[in-house]
């Protein structure tokens, strides 16, 4: 199984974690666009990231559920998480090697706004898709 291995911009917070799934994801939704200047693009880590200088890592309560974290020296996105098990995506740049990660999915589709379009063909999740998926409702 590949190790994936990348560091924040200053290079204070370094992570590793295997990959299961060599693929990413693309999230639309207002949160993730405002946090990053546009989609999320993030790597499932299957709960097994392991995070070095945690001293430089801060943590942001985002929703009731969920969790963004960033490195406290250079503002790096770190990750997002449930506060309740073990879902945690990393940034896809965040990674030192991502060529053969292949696009998967695209979520809170609705949400997207009209002035972007990707062109790959991905498995596409409205908002109401993807919390039925995480509640099972």
């Amino acid at each position: 199984m590949k190790i994936a291995k990348g560091h924040c911009l200053c290079g204070s917070v370094k992570v590793s974690f295997p990959i299961e799934k060599e693929v990413f994801d693309a999230c639309h939704c207002g949160m993730c666009r405002k946090w990053g200047g546009g989609p999320g693009l993030t790597v499932e880590t299957g709960g097994k990231a392991k995070f070095e200088g945690e001293e430089f890592i801060s943590v942001y309560d985002s929703s009731d559920w969920a969790q963004r974290g960033f490195c406290k020296q250079c503002g790096t996105h770190l990750f997002y998480r449930m506060k309740k098990g073990n879902f945690c995506n990393v940034p896809l740049g965040l990674l030192e090697q991502s060529e053969d990660l292949k696009f998967h999915v695209q979520i809170y589709t609705d949400c997207k706004p009209k002035n972007y379009s990707f062109a790959d063909k991905t498995l596409k999740m409205t908002e109401a898709e993807v919390i039925a998926m995480f509640t099972g409702n």
